[in-house]
């Protein structure tokens, strides 16, 4: 089960940082855009690290206020969601 996890980490961040960074694309050629409750939406689901990494890396949505706090808030939920899982299930050993 932690494997699966693991794995479906992996994937949902990946997923998160192609999508991000194709909407910054889009967003250069002057295409449609994906909207930012979709964006969102891969942050929720766990993409949080690879949207960040697309945020950083392409400096996408980092000057829109709102959707930064938003993106901070799903961070800080994730991070906290996180530790609760390593300190009160106590699993120290994630990935065996």
């Amino acid at each position: 089960m932690q494997t699966a996890i693991f794995i479906y980490f992996i994937f949902v961040n990946i997923a998160a940082f192609v999508v991000y960074t194709f909407d910054k694309f889009r967003s250069r050629v002057g295409a449609s855009r994906i909207s930012e409750k979709e964006l969102h939406t891969f942050s929720l689901i766990g993409g949080f690290l690879g949207a960040t990494l697309s945020m950083a890396l392409f400096h996408h949505k980092v000057s829109k206020v709102s959707f930064l706090l938003i993106h901070i808030a799903i961070m800080i939920l994730w991070i906290a969601l996180i530790l609760y899982y390593f300190t009160q299930i106590d699993e120290l050993n994630f990935i065996s």
